[in-house]
């Protein structure tokens, strides 16, 4: 998979902050940076959002207005892996401990200054994509792009790797051929392609060779997923 620097405009964060002001202004510096970015206002549009649009990182303010960020950052860890970065003014060594604790991986303390932001975005997304992907038998390298099933090497062509990396972050969840299509060409497929689709046929096939029956749901007229 290419490095997320060159395609950062693929990456999708999600800014859960109830001051609209505030808002915007990470809106706007995120989308400067080349993020696609989504606002929640409240902890419970948080975490629908979350849940429904899948955002490679969240943004969590602490102070929100129905309950606290704490309590969110425990709901997302109960299915989700995705990195939260908090933003808070509460600086104390307990609270910062108690907010890694509960599962968040990072946090700024208000006011910080966009370029820290953006720095730390970056390094939650770095570590996301060098970090070895597991499901099950099935284990995936992003940096040596090596797969393994049950301990075999599993050799895909270098767009079946994008693809099966893609699909491995979120098991479960179904991706559109258009979803696919955006992620691994850059929306750069024709109308009407067919692409997706022989690649899709290509690396069940490899996933049979090695005993991986079933692992590569089809759900008809909507997309691909991987059985999590």
């Amino acid at each position: 998979m290419k490095a997320y620097h060159a395609r950062v405009t693929s990456q999708r964060i999600l800014v859960i902050e109830d001051d609209l002001d505030i808002a915007n202004v990470l809106k706007m510096d995120l989308g400067d940076a080349g993020y696609a970015v989504e606002h929640a206002d409240s902890a419970m549009n948080g975490l629908i959002k979350a849940r429904e649009e899948h955002p490679d990182l969240i943004l969590l303010d602490l102070g929100l207005p129905d309950f606290d960020g704490g309590d969110v950052v425990q709901r997302l860890r109960k299915n989700s892996a995705v990195p939260i970065i908090v933003l808070t003014a509460r600086d104390t060594v307990d609270e910062k401990v108690r907010l890694l604790g509960l599962g968040a991986d990072d946090y700024l303390i208000k006011p910080f200054h966009p370029d820290e932001l953006l720095a730390r975005v970056k390094v939650q997304l770095r570590q996301r994509i060098t970090e070895s992907l597991s499901m099950g038998d099935l284990t995936l390298d992003p940096q040596k792009r090596l797969v393994t099933y049950k301990t075999e090497e599993l050799r895909l062509s270098p767009k079946e790797f994008d693809i099966l990396a893609l699909l491995i972050r979120q098991p479960g969840r179904v991706y559109s051929r258009q979803e696919i299509g955006q992620e691994i060409w850059q929306g750069r497929l024709p109308e009407g392609s067919n692409v997706v689709d022989v690649h899709m046929a290509n690396l069940r096939a490899k996933l049979r060779d090695l005993d991986g029956y079933g692992l590569l749901r089809t759900v008809r007229g909507v997309g691909y997923a991987l059985r999590g």
